[in-house]
């Protein structure tokens, strides 16, 4: 073994040696927590987390191994919880990425919904409403449609789900109507989140790694009638 080698050796010995001490100092915290939401221990839990990535990588790196550990990093990156312990009132606050993957089928169904509406109001003039600004198609069809239903039926309107996050957070009351509209997500405190879910590709994708897909059906999926529920 090269000096090199056994240098990367002792790194790693010193990485493995390092998790030990974090996981003792964790238990420790663990045992002596003031509370539910002890900050000791969300330290003691940083740090390990620290500890494991360093020694799963130069585990890797040195020895083509990994650890079976998984260090979960949603709501455990988030600050400890510093809001009310019986909050008095919530927001829900919700981000969706989407990737318009084909304008043409946005532009259709956008235009299908401005001659909808222009038939029923007896205005023939909905058909300029589109014309081929992805630009204004995206205002009438979120003009027309609940979020939800956008993301039920993204691939009918030409767009693709990137990731998502809802995050639920606790405030002190019920602010007056109108009150934040003009800079509705200028507030948000970290550390009054109550409780966060993510949706991303990153976890199908580990999912689909041992999975085959052979024989499964084409999803592709021609366009269809809108039917609007407002």
């Amino acid at each position: 073994m090269s000096d090199a080698a056994q240098v990367t050796a002792a790194e790693v010995r010193a990485a493995a040696e390092a998790v030990k001490t974090a996981l003792d100092r964790h238990l420790a915290a663990v045992e002596g927590r003031s509370g539910e939401d002890d900050p000791g221990v969300y330290e003691a839990f940083n740090e390990l987390a620290s500890a494991a990535e360093a020694y799963d990588e130069l585990l890797y790196d040195t020895y083509d191994e990994v650890t079976p550990f998984e260090i979960p990093g949603n709501e455990d990156d988030l600050p400890p919880y510093a809001g009310p312990a019986d909050p008095s009132a919530l927001s829900v606050l919700i981000r969706r990425d989407y990737a318009v993957v084909e304008p043409q089928r946005l532009l259709a169904q956008a235009q299908r919904v401005a001659d909808l509406d222009a038939d029923t109001a007896g205005d023939l003039s909905g058909a300029d409403e589109v014309g081929g600004s992805a630009h204004a198609a995206l205002g009438v069809l979120f003009g027309e449609f609940e979020p939800d239903e956008i993301a039920s039926r993204h691939k009918e309107f030409g767009l693709e789900e990137g990731d998502s996050t809802l995050w639920v957070t606790a405030s002190d009351g019920t602010p007056e109507p109108g009150e934040w509209l003009e800079a509705p997500f200028e507030t948000v405190d970290p550390q009054r989140v109550v409780c966060r879910f993510d949706v991303s590709a990153v976890f199908d994708e580990e999912l689909d790694d041992g999975l085959d897909l052979a024989g499964e059906p084409d999803l592709e999926d021609d366009l269809e009638p809108l039917d609007s529920e407002r």
